[in-house]
């Protein structure tokens, strides 16, 4: 099976602006989260990946085939089909009803006209929007307006989805609601996603792996899990006694961090280099408190992006 994504030194520049430095990415099929601030070269990343525009340095592939930006291109048509793609911004068009939008986004991809209007109905059965398919998109609130960005891109039947900021103005409901469907796509549907985002709780809620990005350049990779893998300098410290606060200040006198309080007499904590752990014991027998457990901690995404971009 060939790789989701293929980038060997990809670089974009705009004028004397480098929004992009070198990329060098080798991503399987799956579910994948693009995670960086604004301004991080994400959208030009996802230009280039549909084609819309060329690298300036480096060459790519996108499920084996060779990117580029030539909009009469055969190659870039043939990698078009691949993928389907949500834009952050509304991009819908005014006066059109539901099926008819998503519609004309399957006969773009080239689809036979009779062809994208069934489909059309379909997909937007599956979003649920089958009783707002004949009301005009202006009307839509914004969790429908989501939902039917979501369907243009799905409705060519794409092995690849590329999600811009997929939850960007959605309340809670109408967001979780949204990841769930983006990962049933590819749980249940095959698909495979690159999510957009700098949101890292929608990361956690759908990717397998993930790509952070921060001035243009691939700050980190890998899958989640491995990534925030326990670490040998954090813990998770239960203690139990009256004098716990005392217990707290020492060790932060000898140089232990306090990441989160999670409740009474249990703490994340990261601790110094060369740290002995029978100092834990002894500053607890010290000042008259027990320590219940001590377990080593996972890095938590926000932590490792927080830690990577600084970097």
């Amino acid at each position: 099976m060939p790789l989701l994504i293929e980038l060997n030194g990809v670089t974009r520049t705009f004028g004397a602006f480098t929004a992009l430095h070198d990329v060098t990415l080798a991503l399987p099929p799956g579910r994948i989260g693009l995670l960086g601030p604004n301004g991080a070269g994400k959208s030009t990343l996802l230009k280039i990946l549909m084609g819309l525009i060329p690298p300036s340095s480096g060459t790519g592939r996108v499920l084996d085939e060779a990117l580029g930006g030539d909009r009469d291109n055969e190659g870039n048509w043939r990698l078009r089909r691949l993928i389907g793609f949500m834009p952050e911004a509304d991009a819908l068009v005014p006066g059109l009803t539901g099926v008819e939008y998503v519609g004309l986004a399957g006969e773009m991809y080239g689809m036979p006209r009779r062809d994208a209007r069934r489909r059309a109905h379909e997909v937007l059965s599956y979003l649920e929007l089958e009783e707002a398919r004949y009301r005009r998109v202006e009307e839509y609130s914004a969790g429908m307006k989501q939902r039917v960005k979501l369907a243009q891109a799905l409705v060519h039947d794409p092995p690849v989805l590329l999600l811009d900021e997929p939850t960007s103005g959605l309340d809670p409901a109408g967001r979780d609601a949204m990841l769930r469907l983006i990962k049933a796509l590819g749980t249940d549907h095959g698909k495979s996603v690159l999510l957009s985002t700098h949101l890292l709780a929608d990361v956690e809620a759908v990717c397998e792996r993930v790509v952070i990005m921060a001035g243009g350049r691939v700050r980190g990779q890998g899958h989640v899990s491995e990534l925030c893998a326990r670490r040998q300098d954090r813990f998770r410290l239960r203690v139990q006694g009256d004098q716990m606060d005392t217990y707290r200040e020492e060790l932060a006198r000898a140089g232990v961090t306090l990441l989160s309080d999670t409740g009474p007499g249990e703490w994340r904590i990261a601790v110094p280099v060369g740290w002995s752990n029978l100092t834990f014991f002894q500053q607890a027998g010290a000042c008259g408190v027990v320590v219940r457990s001590l377990t080593r901690d996972d890095e938590t995404l926000e932590e490792l992006f927080l830690r990577t971009v600084g970097n």
